[in-house]
């Protein structure tokens, strides 16, 4: 017999650790979690089997606290009958979506700060043209002084919202433009 335990030491187990099967599995059911979490419109885009679509439905219709967890743990169960391959294409688009919405709230942020500046300060409004050649300075001038105004007199902001428009129509058409030229150096290239 103590031969045998001699033996044992030498075994090389080719299967994943009971550990990393669990792991993984939490991990599916994060990702299942994260899909339910999705707005309609995102989740309408993710590449789901439709089992999992309809299973991800079902998860954002209940509203029970123990049915929704059962359905979370069902969703993880679906999730682990998928391949490599559509798993890591779940978490591409989500990782996708993830970076989209980021690059958006800081597009949006540099807006407000735009904003602010271009209210506290005079010159702001002179390095704003001169950043966005392609803006209407009166156009500018006339918001900024409009805002300032009714922000003075206590009014509702709507020339503050014009003028967010106002910056964030100046910073697309730019971006647009890039993309144009870039388009056109592809076609010369080509």
């Amino acid at each position: 017999m103590e031969a045998d335990r001699g033996d044992a030491p030498d075994q090389v187990y080719d299967r994943p650790s009971k550990s990393q099967l669990k792991r993984d599995m939490h991990a599916l059911q994060e990702l299942g979690e994260a899909l339910i979490a999705l707005p309609k419109d995102a989740l309408k885009r993710m590449p789901m089997p439709e089992d999992l679509d309809s299973a991800v439905r079902e998860a954002r219709r209940i509203t029970d606290h123990e049915g929704r967890r059962r359905q979370l743990q069902y969703v993880g169960r679906v999730m682990r009958s998928l391949t490599e391959e559509e798993v890591a294409a779940l978490r591409t688009a989500l990782d996708t979506h993830r970076g989209v919405n980021k690059a958006e709230t800081a597009r949006l942020h540099w807006i407000e700060r735009a904003r602010e500046q271009l209210l506290a300060d005079d010159a702001a409004l002179t390095e704003f043209i001169r950043q966005h050649p392609g803006v209407d300075p009166q156009e500018g001038r006339t918001l900024i002084r409009n805002a300032r105004k009714e922000r003075q007199q206590q009014k509702p902001p709507r020339y503050y919202r014009e003028l967010f428009q106002w910056i964030k129509n100046a910073a697309g058409v730019e971006e647009d433009e890039d993309i144009d030229e870039n388009d056109e150096e592809g076609k010369d290239e080509a």
